[in-house]
């Protein structure tokens, strides 16, 4: 499916080069990669969770949708979500 995902997403020109870093021990590693080779299922689940809480939707009725059965697994996605919301909250009180 993500050989499928990566080709329509090719059709559809996303082809922006993004660098992406890491590191082995102490050796940098770029490498640079068109945007649609790193779309994939697993992303869309995570911005699909991400923007789900963003939104203001329970956490517990997002693990019944994404079928995560501990809050453990959820936690980072929340604590995005707590970021997201902190930083609109700053764009308003700076209003």
């Amino acid at each position: 499916m993500n050989n499928y995902l990566h080709e329509l997403f090719k059709m559809a020109g996303f082809d922006e080069q993004i660098r992406l870093t890491y590191y082995k021990g102490n050796e940098r590693i770029d490498v640079i990669k068109p945007k649609y080779e790193l779309i994939g299922t697993h992303k869309g689940r995570r911005t699909f969770i991400c923007n789900a809480l963003g939104m203001g939707i329970p956490p517990q009725v997002v693990m019944k949708w994404t079928g995560h059965s501990d809050y453990k697994s959820m936690k980072p996605y929340i604590d995005v979500a707590d970021e997201i919301k902190a930083e609109a909250m700053k764009k308003f009180n700076d209003f």
